[in-house]
């Protein structure tokens, strides 16, 4: 059995190699343009890569600060805590000689210089322990 003798015209061959060098090209083309594709697609990737590396050692250092500060804070909180529990137990000498001094009449200046309070911690404990006539004074010329 024989194949029958294609008769190609010279015009009808150059077009079929034509089109066999012009899919061959396209062929090179686009297995260069995929490898450029990978090579880029894979240096992004290094990319977020390292800048994801960089963000979680940043968020190891504000969760280590974090942790930090919060020590620092209980430990601060239990400072104030201390004071104040003192403070409720009992009264300071100072203040319990003040009341003393306001309940037989001291001056606000009295007070400041005996006791060592401030004005307005005078005024307060004269107010509060000063004798019951001045009170009552006061309340009926505030009304």
């Amino acid at each position: 059995m024989t194949l029958p003798a294609v008769d190609l015209t010279s015009v009808e061959f150059l077009l079929v190699a034509g089109r066999a060098v012009f899919l061959l090209f396209s062929f090179v083309i686009a297995a260069i343009t995929f490898t450029a594709w990978r090579r880029a697609t894979k240096l992004q990737t290094e990319q977020v890569l390292s800048q994801t590396h960089t963000v979680l050692q940043r968020l190891a250092e504000l969760e280590a600060r974090v942790d930090a500060t919060k020590v620092t804070i209980s430990q601060l909180g239990d400072r104030l805590e201390r004071p104040a529990a003192a403070a409720q137990g009992a009264p300071a000498p100072g203040y319990t000689m003040a009341v003393r001094l306001a309940k037989g009449g001291a001056s606000r200046e009295e007070l400041m210089a005996g006791c060592g309070l401030s004005l307005n911690e005078a005024e307060l404990v004269r107010r509060l322990h000063g004798q019951a006539g001045e009170r009552i004074a006061r309340a009926a010329s505030l009304t």
